[in-house]
């Protein structure tokens, strides 16, 4: 009987330990809800610049939301709407596409490319009919599931030329390449 009772012991021992370890299930945790983030941070995107606003709300952004811009920091959902509006309005033909969406912890980084034509008011530049090719980076923080921070990463100085003056032309005997 004292046998069968080690056994018995050494055997549940053996089955207990065989779970992943606190520290195990943590790291799985994360990842799930990282995957998680960039799910939704897709779909966010995708259902915005397909004509759907209402998306930027508080099951999706944090009330507090920031978005960090040169010219200060914009703050709430009202703000964000309203200066991400300016794509959707101030542009035809828009196409936004998610090139790649990387993260660790609550940190996401989006790869993005924007072409559109400039047919609306936008970024307080009247509409000018020059056609944008941008591509950048944004700098996202996630906090509980939902976008607390965003900040875009991208020529600025390229996005004017080409809004004011139409192509960039860098290259005099070649018009039209950078």
């Amino acid at each position: 009987m004292k046998k069968l009772s080690l056994y018995l012991l050494a055997l549940t021992l053996i089955i207990s330990s065989c779970g992943p370890s606190s520290q195990e299930k943590k790291i799985l945790d994360d990842e799930e809800q990282l995957q998680k983030d960039i799910a939704m941070y897709k779909e966010t995107w995708s259902l915005f610049l397909a004509g759907d606003p209402s998306v930027i709300n508080s099951e999706r952004f944090h009330e507090d939301v920031v978005i960090v811009t040169p010219q200060g920091d914009l703050v709430g959902l009202e703000a964000c709407k309203n200066f991400y509006m300016n794509y959707v309005t101030g542009f035809s033909d828009l196409e936004f596409k998610i090139l790649e969406v990387l993260g660790q912890g609550n940190r996401l980084v989006k790869h993005w490319n924007f072409k559109g034509t400039h047919t609306g008011p936008a970024f307080g530049l009247p509409a000018t009919g020059n056609k944008l090719d941008l591509s950048g980076t944004t700098l996202v923080t996630m906090k509980d599931g939902r976008i607390a921070k965003e900040q875009d990463f991208f020529d600025v100085t390229q996005m004017l030329n080409k809004l004011t003056t139409g192509d960039v032309n860098a290259d005099a005997s070649n018009p039209g390449v950078l």
